[in-house]
């Protein structure tokens, strides 16, 4: 067997835990917003819940620049187009209202600069030219999907989609255009990152998955909870409304937008009055998840079963045991 098909197969055995896992997650009909009704929506890869009430989403690769925005019916109520892409995967909201695009995707991790732009969005067709900043990573290249920008500050920050975790980028705060903004790592986040969003109080960011999410504090990015999403076919996109609704969308044409039960630690950790410390999140290495004392345990937390998983790991394991001793020399 050649190392090739050792390594295709055990990427496949990664995934079984996350497959097992989505099995288990609660259905996501009885949470259905509103579906995209426009045909050109086909590939939502993330969500904005704008001030006004309008939603915000983008097609990932193949698609030009240009940003959809729907009402909470899901018709197409604007169209701002910003010139060519190559793989957006990400918006996140501005502070004065405008939507940053991230085109931050690299599958094949082999970009050597992702780029960002600020755009205009609302009603209305529109066609800008904005100004775009380039980003390099500190440590290679990296695929991602998330974008955050800070409400208070305004710094982006980019999350990388690793499969064993991914870690939180901060772009410097002020972006130049003379050359690439160098990131720098400042804390790690779940594996598998897809988008993520603040919280109204501006204290707290969710990042989701394909089949969960996690909630953190900000800036000190110690993670609250970690809970299963409604189940969908491509899960990709998370918002967050001025109410504290989470909308969460998928990938597909005519594919549904969801709204995101929020387990009952995340809910008092969003009611708390004690502000989280630090002016910016923690380099990573100085900036452990921990497990909040008062949390419950992960059943009582999330609502989920546990033995999807550890079904998935004893299986993937065996699996990966029986291959090990199949490539023995003999």
């Amino acid at each position: 067997m050649s190392p090739a098909v050792v390594v295709r197969i055990l990427a496949g055995l990664a995934v079984v835990p996350f497959l097992l896992g989505a099995a288990a997650a609660p259905t996501g009909r009885e949470h259905i917003a509103f579906t995209f009704a426009d045909p050109r929506i086909d590939e939502a890869s993330a969500l904005v819940a704008l001030p006004d009430g309008l939603f915000a989403t983008t097609n990932d690769s193949g698609d030009t620049g240009r940003v959809f925005v729907v009402d909470p019916s899901g018709r197409t109520v604007g169209v701002t187009r910003w010139g060519s892409a190559r793989d957006v995967e990400a918006l996140a909201l501005a502070p004065d209202g405008d939507v940053w695009v991230g085109d931050i995707g690299d599958n094949r991790s082999a970009r050597d600069t992702v780029r960002v732009a600020k755009v205009p969005v609302g009603r209305g067709d529109r066609t800008v030219a904005p100004t775009v900043y380039d980003l390099v990573y500190p440590d290679g290249a990296h695929d991602a999907e998330t974008l955050l920008c800070d409400p208070g500050s305004g710094r982006l920050y980019v999350a990388s989609k690793g499969w064993l975790g991914g870690t939180l980028y901060a772009a410097p705060a002020r972006l130049s255009t003379a050359h690439p903004n160098r990131l720098r790592s400042v804390a790690p986040v779940l594996p598998i990152a897809t988008d993520g969003a603040f919280f109204p109080d501006r204290r707290h960011v969710i990042v989701r998955g394909y089949v969960s999410a996690d909630v953190y504090t900000w800036p000190a990015m110690t993670k609250v909870a970690s809970f299963p999403l409604p189940s969908q076919p491509q899960g990709e996109g998370i918002g967050v409304a001025a109410d504290g609704t989470v909308y969460a969308s998928s990938e597909g044409l005519h594919s549904a937008v969801v709204t995101v039960p929020l387990p009952a630690a995340v809910r008092t950790a969003l009611t708390s009055t004690s502000p989280s410390s630090g002016p910016s999140p923690a380099p990573a290495a100085a900036s452990p998840v921990t497990r909040p004392a008062q949390e419950q345990s992960a059943h009582e937390r999330t609502g989920r079963s546990w033995w999807p998983w550890a079904l998935g790991g004893l299986v993937g394991t065996a699996a990966v045991v029986v291959l090990l001793r199949s490539l023995r020399p003999r």
